[in-house]
């Protein structure tokens, strides 16, 4: 591991920031995490990781670890309540043809203690809790952060991971142009035995009136069920709406079940009108919001520090000019624009606003698909469309 006297600060202690920084330091580059919170957010997140973020994962260091904390999910599965119709898609259909045919489901909050376990482990990284970013200066050699104790840090290259409402991003007077959904997601955690009813690791349930997401997230039968709800709704009255709305979606006579935890919070497609602004580049959240939907936010922001780490490695080795980081910039910008959001603005409508025509040819789709070898396999390898060609392991 070659070392590198260039300082890179990333802005921003959630997976992104934390995988960003753990790339960038297994390269020999000394990095500074800085993030606000004193402790890991362990509120209920996107949950789910593709098969090729796996390998990600796994070219970071982490996969192993990652594994032994979440459940492996092999394959997708579609239920309509409404009909008892059901749909599982097999991801026997891609083994052989990547290296990790199967998905995983694991509570970012996990992921971020099981990357600042292996960071703790590099003599070139430096991870400081309890003070966030307030300001960036930047002039042509060196980017500063000002942060909230009054103190600042300098460094040659500054990556902004810092979430949906970016302290960075505002700093660098971008705008962060889009929408916001009229719905409010409700992401619940729960105790309740759905596999004895049918239900696969990772579910999205397709209805006209229960439409959700339901999906396994430990070993000890900690479930993610996640609805949406008008935003005019007050918050004051969700937990008796979240019980409502389980009360109908439980399967079985026995309806009892144990409320964990919830989270409310507005969905939005959003992107940064430039994810490069000088010696600052932007990623995950930061750079772009998109309704959780199918993953799609999680796994773009994962490609986004796969090319990230690449490029900005090779800059300051030598390898390659600045320009790269405009490459960066404009390629995981169309990611998202071309991909990543419409991918998920389809999800969203077929699992959460009820149209039933819509639902009626998406069960056909799935049905066809169940049925065939390669369309199953297609199926799959779709969502590596998120990923740079460069890094594609199948096609």
């Amino acid at each position: 591991m070659a070392a590198h006297s260039a300082h890179v600060i990333v802005a921003g202690g959630g997976p992104v920031g934390l995988l960003a920084a753990l790339g960038l330091a297994r390269r020999g580059i000394r990095v500074t995490v800085v993030e606000r919170e004193t402790e890991l957010n362990d509120s209920p997140r996107a949950a789910v990781y593709h098969w090729c973020v796996i390998e990600v994962l796994e070219a970071l260091g982490v996969r192993e670890d990652a594994e032994a904390e979440g459940v492996v999910v092999r394959g997708n599965t579609f239920h309509r309540p409404s009909t008892g119709e059901s749909v599982q898609i097999s991801q026997r259909a891609i083994e052989g043809v990547v290296p990790f045919p199967y998905n995983l489901n694991l509570g970012q909050d996990r992921l971020g203690r099981i990357c600042l376990e292996h960071l703790e482990r590099l003599p070139n990284a430096t991870v400081l809790r309890g003070v966030g970013v307030t300001d960036v200066r930047q002039d042509a050699d060196t980017v500063t952060a000002v942060l909230a104790d009054g103190s600042e840090l300098a460094g040659d290259w500054l990556v902004g991971a810092d979430g949906g409402r970016s302290t960075v991003r505002k700093a660098l007077g971008l705008d962060f142009p889009g929408m916001t959904w009229g719905d409010r997601f409700v992401a619940t955690n729960i105790r309740f035995d759905f596999e004895a009813y049918g239900y696969g690791r990772a579910n999205m349930v397709m209805d006209e009136e229960l439409g959700c997401i339901v999906a396994l997230l430990d070993r000890e039968g900690l479930w993610r069920v996640t609805f949406a709800e008008s935003d005019d709704l007050p918050e004051g009255g969700l937990p008796e709406r979240i019980d409502a709305f389980l009360q109908r979606l439980l399967p079985g006579d026995e309806k009892r079940y144990e409320l964990v935890q919830y989270s409310p919070y507005h969905m939005h497609q959003r992107a940064a009108e430039r994810f490069r602004v000088g010696r600052v580049l932007l990623a995950g959240d930061a750079a772009h919001l998109t309704n959780p939907t199918g993953a799609m936010g999680l796994t773009t922001g994962v490609f986004d520090v796969e090319l990230l780490v690449d490029r900005l490695a090779a800059v300051i080795a030598g390898d390659a000019s600045p320009d790269a980081l405009d490459d960066y910039a404009e390629r995981r910008r169309a990611a998202f624009l071309e991909n990543a959001s419409p991918t998920a603005i389809r999800f969203k409508h077929l699992v959460y606003d009820g149209v039933k025509a819509d639902i009626d040819e998406a069960f056909e789709q799935y049905l066809r698909v169940e049925a065939d070898p390669v369309a199953s396999r297609e199926f799959f390898l779709g969502v590596e469309s998120l990923r740079e060609p460069e890094f594609r392991s199948a096609s």
